[in-house]
Order: structure tokens, then C-alpha cells, then sequence
């Protein structure tokens, strides 16, 4: 009997690897894009008038995203009591209650951005992209995984 790689199962191992590091790439790239295009960050610092801290904003975002990326990664579980889900709860909800707010200050986040990779002419394409890839990822979450 003899042990040997199996050349399909690396194939597929392969366009797994490949796929998941292209979608962790667009999804980072993605909500990096989005905060800088929306400047949440610089707008936060200039409300609360801490401009000499905002690399503290950052580190903050910076950290709690690699942080629970890694949690949701390997799966470890985070038994915390209903005061701390509370306070993560309350810090959560302002972060996506600024996104919503900067989101409606500057609607036009997606003509900005064909603009600055020179696509303007293949915005529908691009919008295409995006829409496609939301359908087809939430029908492969809900109906296979």
C-alpha cells in the first residue's frame, strides 16, 4: 500500500488557500478603503477633540480587528459575562452607528473610488462584482456551509 499525495485533493486544497486568501485580502481591503474613503478615524479624533491620541484610535481598530479575526478563526470560545458583552455591545454599536453617519455624509463612496483606479467607464461591472459576490457568498453560507 502506498501513501502519496493525492493530486486532486491538493488541487482543491490549493484553490481553497488561493480563494480565501483573495477574499480575506478584498474583504480587508474593502472595509480599509471604507474607513479611509469615509476618514471615521480623523473625523472621530477632530469631534472629540483628541487629535494628539488618534494613533491610539488606530491601534484600536487595527488591534480588535486581527483580534477577533483570530478568535472567529480558530473558533475559541469567549465565555463573558452579560456586563462585558454589555460594554462591547455599547462600543460595537457607536463604531457601526459612525459608519452609518460618515456613510450618509459622503454617499458617493463607490464613484471616488472607480475615479482613483482609473475605472470609471466599468463602474456597472464593478458594482456587478460586488452585488454577484454578496449574492453568491450569502447563498453558499445559507444553503451549503
Amino acid at each position: 500500500m502506498t501513501t502519496g499525495l493525492n493530486i486532486s485533493t491538493v488541487v482543491i486544497d490549493l484553490a481553497q488557500i488561493i480563494i480565501g486568501l483573495a477574499g480575506g485580502m478584498a474583504v480587508g481591503g474593502g472595509f480599509v478603503a471604507f474607513l479611509v474613503v469615509l476618514d471615521i478615524i480623523p473625523r472621530l479624533a477632530q469631534i472629540s477633540k483628541s487629535y494628539d491620541v488618534i494613533h491610539w484610535y488606530e491601534g484600536a481598530v487595527v488591534f480588535g480587528v486581527l483580534a477577533w479575526s483570530t478568535f472567529d478563526f480558530f473558533n475559541w470560545p469567549l465565555a463573558l459575562s452579560p456586563n462585558c458583552t454589555l460594554f462591547f455591545g455599547l462600543f460595537a454599536g457607536c463604531f457601526v452607528g459612525m459608519l452609518a453617519a460618515a456613510l450618509t455624509e459622503v454617499i458617493n463612496v463607490l464613484p471616488i473610488m472607480a475615479k482613483r483606479l482609473g475605472m470609471d467607464g466599468y463602474i456597472i461591472w464593478l458594482l456587478m462584482a460586488m452585488i454577484l459576490g454578496k449574492v453568491m457568498g450569502s447563498l453558499f453560507e445559507w444553503l451549503i456551509y
